[in-house]
């Protein structure tokens, strides 16, 4: 087998080694993917806890409260949080390709300049855009005092944005080297941590600051799970890939991380913009649709989670196989990506549908909201089939290095035809929050479908010979 991105260590090859990753085959691989999976899994549910604990912790405080940590955590999502997790889909691609190829160093530099990147991209325009939000939210929200608020709460979340996006960028760091547990310990030590601060400052009698203690406990559980991570690379694994801060490299060569980085941005905010219509939309309905409206965007960005997590193990793999390169193993790890998909897809379909009605009285006492999300989370459950197959063949894409392709897709699928379709079965057809969702199933479908094919018909050659052409030599 040639080795194309040759292993030597000199000046043209930063941080290389000699070694070269073993011969692929089927057992290998399901034993590596299912090592990875469950660390995987729980970081991911975890993270997910984070936020969940705050709209708890606020949903006590009374319903205005909530109301206003919703509309303060959905703008943060949307502009930010969602934001820093489409630039960070190029490391997927970079980090492991570059351990793949022997270049471990390469990692490290990476890490540091995606994260200045982002860092740039914080101090503006996202800084002065949470400082000044609420004039924009006025003429979104009926309330003053909702946007005020609003607004009050983003400015103690900027705090905490910079502790995310190393948190984000670790996880990255650590996948490409095989670290898959360095989330998980970091997250199960800040997630407790979260829970006692939203006690002592949002509950708590004496130390209790309501909303604000909610934003100053969530901006601190970033950092400390940022710190976290810093501290396991010191004292337990992952120095490997670091060969110190070089700021003078970490501020060149941009222009071939931006062409991955903006289209797993566009990737990742066309489906949260999606999904924020079709709550805006389930709105014309009543309380009760948008109620199960909420049911079923909570249950199913739970159900998310494990094949996102697979997507993550498989995406890892194939980027290590394009920067060997060894196309047989890349395109063996693509396929069995995709029958995972088709059992995820099925298993969650069945567990979806089957405990629909515990699941949402999980959310709810109403019995009308039980009976209308039950009926919403039977769409949701055939939604999971094709989604789990759209997740599975997003992560091959960003194995590949291919973003562009799932970034046209996202947009054309959610946008020229999930709101679409939404729209004619829900207002035309009169399904109304049904039709949303029937909608969706369209979408997702047609998304599924578009990168399946994409990431199994991809060129292989001409994908090993970008990965060698977008790399620091």
């Amino acid at each position: 087998m040639e080795v194309l991105l040759e292993p030597e260590t000199s000046d043209r090859s930063y941080g290389a080694l000699d070694a070269v990753p073993e011969k692929s085959s089927k057992k290998k691989e399901v034993i590596f993917i299912a090592n990875s999976l469950g660390p995987l899994i729980v970081t991911f549910i975890l993270q997910f806890l984070l936020q969940t604990i705050t709209i708890f912790a606020c949903g006590r405080l009374g319903a205005e409260e909530l109301a206003i940590a919703s509309l303060a955590l959905c703008t943060f999502n949307i502009t930010g949080l969602a934001l820093y997790q489409g630039l960070s889909t190029c490391l997927d691609s970079f980090c492991s390709q570059a351990y793949g190829a022997g270049r471990p160093l390469m990692v490290g530099l990476y890490f540091q300049r995606c994260t200045l990147i982002m860092a740039v991209i914080t101090v503006f325009p996202l800084i002065p855009m949470w400082w000044y939000c609420g004039s924009l939210l006025r003429l979104l929200v009926p309330s003053e005092n909702l946007a005020a608020q609003c607004q009050y709460l983003l400015r103690i979340l900027t705090v905490g944005a910079p502790g995310f996006l190393l948190f984000e960028n670790g996880k990255r760091f650590f996948q490409a080297q095989h670290i898959f547990n360095a989330g998980t310990y970091a997250l199960a030590v800040s997630v407790p941590i979260h829970l006692l601060l939203n006690w002592l400052l949002v509950w708590h009698p004496r130390t209790g600051m309501g909303l604000t203690g909610a934003a100053i406990a969530l901006s601190l559980s970033f950092w400390i799970t940022a710190a976290l991570m810093f501290l396991y690379a010191v004292f337990i694994n992952g120095r490997q890939c670091w060969g110190g801060l070089d700021l003078r490299k970490a501020m060149v060569n941009w222009r071939p991380m931006l062409k991955l980085a903006l289209p797993g941005v566009i990737m990742v905010e066309a489906e949260y913009l999606a999904f924020e219509v079709m709550t805006i939309l389930a709105a014309s309905f009543g309380t009760t649709a948008l109620a199960a409206q909420s049911i079923g965007a909570n249950v199913g960005a739970l159900f998310f989670q494990v094949p996102f997590a697979v997507s993550v193990a498989f995406s890892t793999r194939i980027g290590h196989y394009v920067g060997v390169p060894d196309i047989p193993s890349a395109r063996l790890v693509s396929k069995l990506s995709l029958l995972s998909g088709i059992f995820m897809g099925i298993l969650n379909f069945a567990v979806l549908f089957l405990g629909r009605t515990a699941l949402a009285r999980i959310y709810s006492d109403d019995p009308d909201v039980v009976n209308t999300a039950s009926k919403l989370l039977q769409i949701a459950a055939i939604n999971q089939i094709c989604d789990c197959l759209n997740i599975v063949a997003a992560g091959i894409l960003r194995g590949q290095g291919r973003q562009k392709i799932g970034s046209y897709m996202n947009l054309f699928s959610y946008y020229c035809i999930a709101l679409p379709m939404a729209y004619v079965f829900a207002f035309l057809m009169r399904l109304e929050v049904y039709g949303l969702w029937l909608g969706l199933v369209c979408g997702v479908a047609v998304l599924s479908l578009g990168e399946v094919f994409c990431a199994q018909r991809g060129n292989w050659e001409k994908i090993v010979a970008k990965c060698i052409e977008r790399h620091d030599h």
